[in-house]
């Protein structure tokens, strides 16, 4: 059994405006620190292009129509001042939605326990039928629909680590107790959301940390409270929405992880998984905007997944 790496060179082509955080810089960053001897056991697929059908699982039909429509033939359209689309987005979004359909079912079909996606643009703050925070589709959510839709699984679960609450995969998941998700992140951030003064139900596990959190705050959340939880869970096949901007050095937000703690977090995943779902995890790429931090903690944590392959 292998570690799978999925990615794209049309991943590249989505260019937002200069000096967007979310640039294709980005993807070069973590491609370039898994290309070590270490790497050398993973396999590499490139990324099919999602479908329509795959997309409405989780989004308002009319809306992947509109996104898919928008892409401009030169220059860039904006859906709100983060989020644009130019020339190269169309398969860029496609691909980095379709990749984690195509780890579904590289996973479920045994061909590796666990598969790591190296796409862009992120996903976790799209919504049914809005684009918002970089993102226009949910990649993720894209993916757990596929889980269960194609492969039959009841218990699907999503860890989120990025520094900013994942408001699109939570409310595409609030209503259906099949779908866990759970997040760690910083809170005042944008999109506002993920704070603890509602009680959301026992799917929905938010863990909100303060600016300036680190290490000792985000570890004792995963160890009292989330990783519990995801156990309790039993779920058949995890996700981890895998963003990279709580480490110390990124530039928009202001928590304190290192390395080590996603090295540590993707461990306890694996552990978790190799107990409940014979080890299937499939990761996708969400934030991180120092471009140093991002490609050493995107090592970090894709050394942890071939370390943990049973």
């Amino acid at each position: 059994m292998v570690t799978t790496l999925i990615t794209h060179p049309d991943c590249l082509a989505h260019q937002p405006p200069e000096a967007h955080p979310e640039r294709p810089e980005r993807l070069r960053t973590v491609l370039a620190a898994l290309e070590g001897t270490e790497f050398s056991r993973l396999q590499h697929e490139e990324a099919d292009l999602a479908t329509v059908n795959d997309l409405a699982r989780v989004h308002d039909r009319a809306y992947v129509e509109q996104v898919l429509a928008a892409i401009p033939m030169s220059g860039t359209y904006s859906f709100d001042p983060d989020t644009s689309v130019s020339p190269g987005s169309r398969n860029a979004i496609l691909r980095a939605a379709g990749a984690v359909v195509q780890a579904v079912t590289i996973v479920m079909c045994g061909d590796s326990d666990n598969v790591f996606c190296a796409v862009r643009p992120p996903g976790h703050h799209a919504l049914p039928n809005r684009a918002m925070g970089f993102c226009f589709f949910n990649n993720v959510a894209v993916g757990a629909a596929s889980a269960r839709a194609v492969h039959g699984l009841n218990r699907v679960a999503v860890v989120d680590f990025d520094a900013h609450h994942g408001n699109g995969t939570e409310a595409m998941f609030m209503s259906d107790p099949g779908m866990f998700y759970a997040s760690t992140h910083q809170f005042p951030l944008f999109p506002g959301t993920g704070s603890v003064g509602q009680t959301p139900p026992a799917h929905i596990v938010d863990l909100p940390l303060p600016p300036g959190a680190g290490s000792a705050e985000f570890r004792r959340a995963y160890t009292e409270t989330l990783l519990p939880a995801l156990d309790r869970f039993n779920p058949q096949l995890i996700f981890v929405s895998a963003g990279f901007d709580a480490h110390r050095d990124d530039p928009i937000t202001q928590l304190e992880l290192t390395e080590d703690d996603y090295s540590w977090a993707t461990e306890r995943i694996c552990e978790v998984a190799r107990r409940r779902c014979f080890g299937r995890v499939i990761s996708t790429l969400e934030g991180g905007y120092d471009l140093p931090a991002l490609g050493r903690s995107a090592a970090a944590h894709v050394r942890a997944l071939l370390a943990s392959r049973s």
